[in-house]
């Protein structure tokens, strides 16, 4: 697949100044808790890995795996829907050079078991992102996909209404949580071959 030739600015990134590589979930969640923007993520994961800078020893990125919804997996491989990975989080810590964050997730799309026929992911525009680092690692925007509310706690991570169980609106502001609007996502696939 043609490269599309996305450069950063400012500082750069040099491959021999990072690693890659499988880390606890555990190490990946607290970074993804400190630095993304939904502040938390599952309590599991099938694959995490993280960006560890050499020259310290410190994680400074991550990113976690999982399977998607079964809705999500067939809309993206109706036959083989089970065979289906979504990236779930993906985030460096700020500070590290724009590039960092695409030598992450190209080494860990490596990393995840070939048993992983399709990757998929979204970029969510309430958020600012638009999948500039999918589309610089070759993924395929598949357009965008229709939202859902976004609700913050009082510490502002993100809560899902079906997190233990499903809660209408009333219930949410109930609980304390805090909408934020509805969220526009935009659809990453991968196919590995």
């Amino acid at each position: 697949m043609k490269r599309l030739g996305y450069k950063p600015e400012g500082p750069v990134a040099h491959r021999e100044d990072y690693e890659v590589q499988a880390c606890p979930h555990k190490v990946a969640k607290a970074l993804v808790e400190s630095h993304h923007y939904a502040k938390g993520a599952a309590n599991t994961s099938v694959a995490a890995h993280c960006l560890v800078r050499r020259s310290t020893g410190e994680v400074v990125g991550a990113a976690l795996w999982m399977p998607p919804l079964k809705k999500a997996a067939v809309s993206v491989d109706p036959a083989g829907w089970r065979d289906v990975l979504a990236l779930s989080r993906l985030v460096v810590a700020p500070g590290e050079p724009k590039n960092a964050t695409g030598m992450l997730l190209a080494r860990s799309m490596r990393l995840v078991p070939r048993r992983w026929k399709t990757l998929v992911t979204y970029a969510d525009q309430l958020h600012g992102h638009e999948g500039t680092i999918y589309k610089a690692t070759n993924w395929l925007d598949m357009g965008l996909v229709r939202g859902a509310p976004t609700w913050v706690d009082a510490e502002g991570r993100q809560v899902a209404t079906r997190h233990t169980k499903n809660r209408t609106v009333a219930q949410m502001i109930e609980a304390g949580f805090k909408r934020l609007g509805t969220s526009k996502k935009r659809k990453f696939v991968f196919r590995r071959s």
